[in-house]
């Protein structure tokens, strides 16, 4: 067999096929990549920048130590106080409104929808500002008990009920519905059924989007500064900022970011087992 040269093709050696790289082996040189040029921006910005000034601004270990032990027994205290209060309120709310959004009359999921919209759309600082001052204005003479805790039980959960009805509502929706049959099958009344059987269930697998709100919720508590406080209502935000004020540096802010992460991060471990476990579960 002679090829249009003449030449004896099978008499030709058979040239080796060129091969490419993987897509295993692309997947390790990009990654590799990346890991050098993380390695590089962190040398880069280490020898860049001033660490004494830094230091110097940020870590005054007499500064630090002026704010012990009122940082934890004052500031974190009621950061805490203001949380679990919000939260509270906006479970109870977001309950009920995840029950409207459910529910088979017309005007109460039309209600709950535009409680949920609007909540969501708006910051949580206007709302501070609006129980801080548009309630005082629209009804003189009228005090939301518990003063400035209650206040900022009110407006963190305002905010926290929007999100936590949609939550809760789509746990709800999560259970099997034969749940539902099985317990009118038994007696149960669609209210009983609802909260003997459903609800709990549904908890458990909204539990861990929970936490994460209870987490915002304590970073949203640093809104508390539009009510006006007094030296001893203060949280972590402004008790660091009077601080740093008085003292023309930034060491309180940090210390304050520090007590932030101190109760942050073991709620995102939690989280993070939570769903871990409801992943094997549902394995």
């Amino acid at each position: 067999m002679t090829d249009t040269t003449g030449n004896d093709v099978r008499l030709q050696p058979k040239q080796p096929k060129k091969k490419g790289l993987t897509r295993r082996q692309k997947r390790s040189l990009s990654r590799g990549i990346q890991y050098v040029v993380f390695v590089a921006a962190v040398i880069a910005f280490a020898v860049a920048a001033d660490w004494d000034r830094l230091a110097n601004q940020f870590a005054q270990e007499d500064i630090a130590e002026q704010m012990f032990p009122e940082v934890i027994t004052l500031a974190l205290k009621n950061t805490v106080l203001y949380t679990v209060s919000g939260f509270a309120v906006g479970l109870v709310l977001g309950m009920v409104i995840a029950l409207m959004r459910l529910s088979s009359v017309g005007p109460y999921r039309w209600l709950a929808g535009v409680y949920i919209e609007i909540f969501r759309g708006l910051p949580a600082l206007l709302i501070f500002i609006f129980i801080g001052v548009a309630v005082p204005l629209a009804f003189p003479g009228t005090e939301i008990p518990g003063g400035t805790y209650g206040k900022v039980a009110l407006a963190l959960g305002l905010v926290a009920a929007a999100y936590m009805a949609e939550t809760i509502r789509a746990g709800i929706q999560a259970v099997p519905k034969g749940q539902m049959e099985a317990a009118r099958s038994l007696g149960f009344s669609p209210a009983r059924a609802m909260i003997s059987i459903i609800i709990p269930q549904a908890f458990r697998i909204i539990l861990p989007p929970l936490t994460n709100e209870l987490v915002l919720l304590f970073k949203d508590s640093s809104l508390v500064l539009f009510l006006g406080v007094t030296l001893e209502e203060r949280e972590l935000s402004k008790f660091g900022r009077d601080l740093a004020s008085q003292t023309a540096n930034s060491t309180p802010i940090l210390v304050a970011g520090l007590c932030y992460l101190l109760v942050t991060i073991p709620l995102g471990f939690v989280v993070r087992r939570m769903e871990a476990k409801a992943q094997e579960a549902v394995k």
